[in-house]
């Protein structure tokens, strides 16, 4: 049974000013695992990582209801890949199935979310 849906997108170009203005931006947005991944990309590749990851947190906590904030922060979700490369989200104490798609434009980061019980 579907128990929450959640859709974000993102400007590219937005998420890429506030790396540009403040790099730190990142380590606030990324778990320790997602940072390692980041710190392997460069360019455009680490601007669409990095906006793709945000937008799946912003995604899960408009599916689980809440939002980000004190009930759930950006560190307490997690997207890695799967052996297959596929996306997968991790939330913490979470024991429901979560669905997760990605995509990328030239100027957008787009993410759904779905969870099942």
């Amino acid at each position: 049974m579907i128990v929450g849906i959640g859709l974000d997108i993102v400007e590219l170009a937005r998420i890429e000013r506030f790396y540009r203005d403040k790099p730190s931006f990142a380590t606030r947005i990324l778990t320790p695992a997602e940072q390692k991944e980041f710190a392997r990309l460069s360019g455009r590749r680490a601007i669409e990582y990095l906006a793709g990851r945000f937008a799946a947190k912003e995604a899960y906590a408009k599916a689980i209801g809440t939002g980000l904030g004190a009930a759930c922060g950006f560190q307490d979700i997690e997207v890695l890949k799967s052996p297959s490369g596929a996306p997968v989200l991790r939330a913490n104490k979470e024991e429901r199935r979560v669905h997760i798609s990605v995509t990328h434009s030239e100027q957008v980061a787009c993410v759904q979310v779905i969870i099942e019980e």
